[in-house]
């Protein structure tokens, strides 16, 4: 887990061990969706799971065949959790995604379990053609935990755009051009425009979205004085 950088290792831990893991489990059903919330900070996905790991999840209603396997686990889940979730503050995954990725045990009932931990961070927002700006305290540098550019909602970025601009509420494009130029740096601006990120919807207007922390650089020993 990454925790925010501080000047001293002992205030680090003591910080590190007041962030809890937390865990959202969702059976498998056709239609079924995950969610994952944070009421305060932004999620940080630990680990992920499409597939079986006991016999007691999701077990309700289920002959004791499609319980059987618990070591199916879908290569790829952890990302896809990763992906679409970091930095949110709430991320919902129909169930399908991961079926239409592969079956990794056959004739068992599968889930999806997240791990993952909310933690403190900058949460900013950008209207496509629109600047943003990121910044930290003199010292402490940038470090981005997620940015997607695309929609998802009709009502972030409405003011006077067209109803048939906002309906599309499933472009989901996640992105690490923000981390690329931004982390390491005390300041750093981006343009929310399809000429950084591409269009992930066209006629769809999109906004960015940021999610960062402000760090004290942290040197290896070849730089340690």
């Amino acid at each position: 887990m990454h925790c925010l950088g501080l000047s001293s290792a002992l205030l680090l831990i003591a910080s590190c061990s007041l962030i809890t893991a937390e865990r959202a489990t969702t059976c498998g059903n056709s239609g079924n969706v995950h969610l994952i919330n944070c009421v305060s900070g932004v999620i940080s996905v630990n680990e992920g799971l499409y597939g079986r790991a006991d016999r007691e999840i999701c077990k309700e209603g289920r002959p004791a065949g499609q319980l059987a396997n618990t070591a199916c686990s879908q290569v790829g889940a952890d990302d896809v959790l990763k992906t679409r979730c970091n930095g949110k503050k709430r991320c919902e995954i129909n169930t399908d995604v991961f079926r239409a990725i592969s079956d990794p045990c056959q004739n068992i009932f599968k889930y999806v379990d997240s791990n993952f931990t909310c933690v403190p961070a900058i949460s900013i927002l950008a209207c496509e053609d629109s600047l943003a700006h990121l910044f930290c305290d003199v010292g402490q540098v940038i470090f981005v935990y997620g940015a997607d550019y695309g929609r998802r909602d009709r009502t972030t970025c409405s003011y006077k755009i067209p109803e048939n601009q906002l309906q599309n509420v499933e472009c989901l494009s996640p992105t690490d051009l923000v981390a690329n130029s931004c982390n390491g740096q005390n300041s750093c601006t981006v343009r929310a425009s399809n000429g950084v990120f591409g269009d992930p919807c066209v006629g769809t207007y999109k906004y960015l979205e940021v999610a960062y922390t402000c760090e004290f650089p942290v040197f290896g020993p070849a730089n340690a004085k």
